[in-house]
C-alpha cells in the first residue's frame, strides 16, 4: 500500500507522524512518500524538501513567495501523479495542499484524497467545505462538531479525536529539569516566523510589567527548529532571560509547571489546557490579513479551549488589543486566580477524546475504512 501525505507546518507534522503509526500498526505492508517534518520523518518518510518552505500564514504574508509556492504545489502535484498512490492525504495548510489535490484531481481524477483537519467553517468563511469537496473525498476531523457540516459540503467524514489528549505529560523528573524558585511564566510565541517577529516584543513589554510585581517571575520559551534562531534574537533584550527550550523533555515539564502562559492563537491552547495551564491568548498579524478575517468571522473567539468548551474563560487579545498594558493585567489577575479556567479545561480534553483510543490510531483506522468502502462502490 502506497500513501503520500503533505503536511506544511509542525501541528501537520505532529498529526502525521501519530496518522503513519497508526497505519504501519494496521498495515504493515505500507509505504510513504511526500513533504513532512521530523515527526514524519521520524516514520519513515523521505520528505521531497523542507516543510519549512511551507509555514507561512496570511494573504500579506504568502504574497512575496506566490511564485515559489506555486512552483513547490505544481511539483509535489506532478509528484503525486507520478508516484500513483493509494492515497493523498494531505493534512492542514489548505492553502498549499488543497490546491496539490486540484491538480491531482485534474491529472487522475480516481485519485482517492483525504484530508486532515476539517476547515474551520463554523468560524470563517463556510464556502470552504464546498469548493474542498471539488478535490477531497474523505475528511478527518478533530473537533466533534465538525463531521455534519463536512457531510453537507458532500465529504464523508469521521471525527478522530485531537492529537493533544494522547500526548505524554511530563514525569516528575522531567519537572524537575526546571524547578526554581518564583513563578513561571510559559511564553509562545507562535511556530511561523511572521508570528514570532510581531509577538515577541509584545511578550518583552508585559514581562517588564510582571517582573514589577513578581521580581522573582521565570520565563520559560519553548521553540521548534524553523523559527529556534529568530526567536532567541527577538528575546534577548527581554527584562526576564527566558529558558529556551528546543528539547521534548523540557517542553513537557514548562507546560506542567508553568503558573501561567502567554501564547499565539492555535492549537497550543489546547495543550495547555491538557496540563491544566492558565492562559491568555495574544495574537497579531498583517494589518490586510486581519481586516479580512475580522469582516469574514463568523464567531466571536478563536481559543478553542473557548469554542469546545462553550465557554468565553480565556482572555484574547487580537490585533489592535494585542498590548502590553491590556495583557498584564490579565496575566496577573491569572497568576493570583488561575483555577478560573480549570472546568473549561477538563471539558475541552472530555470533548476532544481523552481517555479513548488513540487519535493517530482512529485517524488510520477512518483512512484504511473511506478506502475500503470506495473499493466495495468500483465497478466489478
Amino acid at each position: 500500500m502506497k500513501v503520500f501525505l503533505i503536511a506544511g507546518e509542525p501541528s501537520g507534522d505532529r498529526l502525521g507522524g501519530a496518522l503513519m503509526q497508526g497505519l504501519m500498526t494496521l498495515r504493515p505492508d505500507i509505504s510513504f512518500a511526500g513533504v513532512g517534518g521530523p515527526l514524519m520523518q521520524a516514520q519513515g518518510l523521505n520528505s521531497q524538501f523542507p516543510m519549512e518552505e511551507l509555514s507561512i500564514m496570511g494573504i500579506a504574508e504568502v504574497l512575496p513567495k506566490y511564485f515559489a509556492l506555486k512552483r513547490r504545489i505544481a511539483e509535489v502535484a506532478a509528484a503525486v501523479t507520478d508516484a500513483k498512490p493509494d492515497v493523498l492525504i494531505t493534512i492542514d495548510s489548505p492553502d498549499f495542499c488543497l490546491r496539490v489535490a486540484g491538480l491531482v484531481k485534474a491529472a487522475n481524477s480516481h485519485q482517492a484524497t483525504v484530508h486532515y483537519v476539517a476547515p474551520s467553517v463554523w468560524a470563517w468563511r463556510p464556502g470552504r467545505a464546498v469548493k474542498m469537496a471539488r478535490v477531497i473525498d474523505h475528511v478527518l476531523a478533530l473537533l466533534p462538531f465538525e463531521p455534519p457540516l463536512m457531510t453537507a459540503a458532500g465529504m464523508s467524514c469521521d471525527f478522530v479525536g485531537h492529537p493533544v489528549v494522547s500526548e505524554p505529560v511530563a514525569t516528575p523528573q522531567e519537572c524537575a529539569l526546571i524547578a526554581g524558585e518564583g513563578p513561571l511564566i510559559l511564553a509562545l510565541p507562535g511556530s511561523r516566523k511572521g508570528e514570532v517577529t510581531r509577538l515577541a516584543p509584545v511578550i518583552g513589554a508585559v514581562l517588564a510589567r510582571i517582573k514589577q510585581q513578581y521580581p522573582s517571575a521565570r520565563v520559560a520559551l519553548p521553540t521548534v527548529g524553523g523559527v529556534a534562531a529568530l526567536v532567541r534574537q527577538l528575546s534577548a533584550d527581554w527584562p526576564i532571560t527566558p529558558m529556551i527550550i528546543e528539547d521534548t523533555a523540557r517542553k513537557r515539564a514548562a507546560f506542567a509547571v508553568a503558573d501561567v502562559a502567554i501564547a499565539a492563537s492555535g492549537t497550543v491552547s489546547l495543550e495547555l489546557a491538557a496540563n491544566g495551564c492558565p492562559m491568555v491568548i495574544a495574537y497579531d498579524m498583517n494589518p490586510v490579513t486581519l481586516w479580512l478575517m475580522r469582516r469574514a468571522a463568523l464567531i466571536d473567539t478563536v481559543t478553542l479551549v473557548n469554542l469546545v468548551s462553550e465557554t468565553r474563560v480565556v482572555p484574547e487579545f487580537i490585533g489592535d488589543r494585542c498590548r502590553a498594558d491590556l495583557i498584564a493585567p490579565a496575566m496577573l489577575e491569572l497568576l493570583e486566580n488561575g483555577d478560573t479556567q480549570l472546568d473549561a479545561m477538563q471539558i475541552t480534553m472530555d470533548h476532544l477524546g481523552r481517555g479513548g483510543e488513540a487519535p493517530g490510531l482512529r485517524a488510520a483506522k477512518s483512512v484504511l475504512g473511506f478506502l475500503d468502502r470506495r473499493a466495495l462502490k468500483k465497478p466489478t
